[in-house]
């Protein structure tokens, strides 16, 4: 846990600083309710860094979430208090996470929840979570994500558009460079 570390120094000190900088009690609260509201847990939903660290900490809840999401998807949760089965808990909420679609860059590492070291990558990864919740029937939270929406166009439609001159590329109307000399002095 947290507190079997040294005190962080120097660059180190000033870089957890800038990383606890990003964490916002606001979505952690946001998380932690639409965590009660899913798993039907009694849970505080202060979104305090401390409040929010001891709730998820062994990754029982979060193994809970992902079971009532897609059921069976977690075999095993270990209630243990000991650090390597807290820590199971948590990989085995990242692998099932990963599989219901939340991208590997919105995902943590076991140690950023489990040390505390970014509690903002946690919160990034239940809001993505929160978002998919929808495809699997649950209330979902943040914004709803775009579907995809693929077009398809024929050759001839594709040949059309190269006869157009896009605006990033300027116009051939109006004003031109043309009758510019390099090198000419200018008149004034």
């Amino acid at each position: 846990m947290a507190n079997n570390r040294a005190a962080k120094s120097g660059f180190a000190a000033e870089a957890q600083r800038k990383i606890n900088s990003k964490y916002s009690d606001e979505l952690a609260a946001e998380c932690l309710e639409w965590i009660k509201i899913i798993t039907d847990e009694n849970i505080s939903t202060s979104g305090d860094m401390d409040n929010f660290y001891e709730v998820l900490k062994n990754g029982v809840i979060l193994c809970k979430l992902v079971n009532v999401m897609q059921p069976g998807s977690v075999k095993k949760i270990n209630e243990s208090t000991m650090a390597f089965k807290c820590m199971e808990n948590i990989n085995k909420f990242l692998e099932v996470a990963k599989a219901m679609g939340v991208p590997d860059q919105e995902t943590f590492q076991t140690v950023d929840l489990w040390e505390r070291q970014n509690l903002n990558s946690v919160v990034i990864c239940l809001q993505s979570l929160g978002r998919k919740a929808g495809k699997y029937g649950k209330p979902n939270i943040g914004p709803k994500e775009a579907e995809k929406n693929e077009r398809h166009f024929t050759e001839e439609q594709l040949r059309a558009g190269q006869g157009v001159i896009g605006l990033q590329m300027g116009s051939n109307k109006g004003a031109t460079q043309s009758g510019i000399n390099f090198g000419n002095t200018r008149h004034m």
